[in-house]
């Protein structure tokens, strides 16, 4: 056997694959591992255990066709049975925990009814229309059946799925995988891969030069530019997650859409971008980035500091105003550079920035979803999910986990429309027309998208990043002499 490839990550968590997390290298491994009914591409979604599925003309009916004759890695069926145990797990109101907000897929798939019509027919009966089902069973990983006892014991060190890889070993700090067979996406080029806990990005990219490693994730932006052909190969992969500012439209001052409006009208985003992150994002001018299905097109707020002035004018704050800003110390890392670079863009139209940092991440996250910030708090959207942004964070009648007060009755009435629209041209239409009212009344400040870098060994120049910016090992090219 070839020596294994070796893949250099500043992460190696290997949890409940039925929670949710936006991690990228923790799906990583999940990718690798399991796989789901669909999978998403740039052009939208793809088969993967469902060879293909229907849904019904009020969006709450989802019958998916399972591929034929696909056995989990310990050798069992993945039948129709199989499949809705895991979605099933993945329903039940104490999975899907994601930081500070506890039962993300419960939300969407509680009270519906998931049956297994034939051996190879699974059917989806949601109590609630969802055009955007796709969205969530993308990450709906099905795991075997004999695995399930071991994560509900907390036990997530031995997964078992129907993915191209299974996991030899794990500890801390290294996960050996190794190829199955015959897989139905084919057999991936690397029979076994090492990944390797690497905290530090310098050290990451000392592996991946000095030929320790044949990849390397989350390069330094700056540093990673020596990487060049044809000894090596960096990719550049702008991320779906969009970095913002939560504004508090309950109470306070923001309350007044003139001055949320105003906050995004004083940006200059690419001065920001430069200053913040030394150019290593794309400016974000709209709720959700351009991957994103249904992103509106020509409604952006560029920099206008007289009609941001002029609207904080008109709110009465003529002669100043001075806001409270909560800051993480991490996630986003960049978070008290990029408030003090906000900071001296807002003092243009007469606002200060008053801010508390909060060192602890998780109790800040429990805060936000307590709803206990004060007029804004840096945070990040991570869903590559239109409906999901709209439906967790927007709908003032859902008062989601990330809710901040906001309330618009046109975006409210677009949401149900779309939710009701499995048409997806007809959908898009609708997420686009609530783009550009949220254009005209945010709910956020939104500021950029991140560039993130990945450094492969060697030359290949057809090589790119899944549009979720999640490495697919599976589909890696042969690396180094690996």
């Amino acid at each position: 056997m070839s020596r294994p490839l070796i893949i250099a990550q500043p992460r190696l968590p290997l949890r409940d694959p039925h929670d949710c997390t936006d991690a990228n290298d923790e799906l990583a491994i999940y990718e690798a591992v399991f796989d789901t009914l669909v999978r998403r591409n740039a052009n939208g979604f793809v088969p993967r255990l469902a060879e293909r599925w229907t849904v019904s003309a009020d969006a709450k009916t989802w019958v998916f066709h399972l591929r034929p004759d696909v056995r989990f890695q310990d050798g069992s069926p993945c039948d129709a049975q199989a499949v809705c145990l895991s979605l099933a797990r993945m329903a039940r109101a104490d999975k899907g925990y994601t930081l500070g907000s506890p039962g993300v897929w419960w939300q969407y798939l509680g009270g519906a009814e998931i049956i297994a019509v034939d051996d190879l027919t699974v059917s989806i009966a949601l109590a609630e229309p969802m055009a955007d089902l796709l969205d969530v069973l993308v990450q709906g990983y099905i795991a075997a059946p004999s695995s399930l006892a071991d994560l509900d014991a907390g036990i997530t060190t031995r997964p078992v799925g129907t993915g191209p890889y299974r996991v030899v070993s794990a500890t801390e700090t290294e996960l050996q995988l190794s190829v199955v067979p015959g897989h139905f996406d084919g057999d991936p080029v690397h029979e076994t891969v090492t990944m390797r806990l690497v905290p530090d990005a310098a050290d990451r990219l000392t592996a991946l030069t000095s030929r320790a490693a044949g990849v390397a994730t989350s390069l330094d932006y700056h540093a990673s530019q020596t990487l060049t052909a044809p000894g090596h190969t960096r990719v550049e992969t702008v991320l779906p997650v969009a970095i913002i500012y939560l504004l508090n439209a309950a109470n306070g001052p923001l309350a007044d859409p003139r001055l949320r409006r105003a906050l995004n009208l004083a940006l200059d985003r690419d001065v920001l971008i430069e200053t913040v992150v030394g150019g290593a994002a794309e400016p974000l001018l709209g709720f959700v980035s351009p991957m994103h299905f249904g992103a509106g097109e020509g409604a952006a707020l560029p920099q206008d500091l007289n009609a941001a002035r002029a609207l904080v004018g008109e709110a009465g704050y003529a002669d100043g105003l001075t806001l409270s800003l909560d800051c993480p110390t991490r996630l986003p890392d960049e978070a008290e550079c990029l408030t003090a670079a906000l900071g001296d863009q807002l003092a243009r139209i007469g606002i200060t920035l008053d801010v508390h940092l909060h060192h602890e991440r998780e109790d800040y996250a429990h805060m936000v979803r307590r709803k206990e910030i004060g007029d804004l708090c840096v945070f990040d959207s991570s869903p590559l999910s239109t409906f999901r942004v709209l439906y967790e964070k927007i709908d003032a009648r859902v008062k989601g986990a990330w809710w901040q007060g906001y309330h618009n009755a046109t975006v409210e009435a677009l949401i149900d429309q779309a939710r009701e629209t499995p048409d997806d041209p007809k959908r898009a239409a609708l997420f686009q027309a609530a783009y550009t009212e949220m254009q005209k009344d945010p709910p956020w400040l939104t500021l950029y998208n991140p560039i993130r870098v990945t450094g492969l060994l060697g030359n290949h120049p057809g090589f790119t990043m899944p549009v979720d910016g999640v490495l697919n090992i599976a589909t890696l090219p042969k690396i180094g002499d690996t």
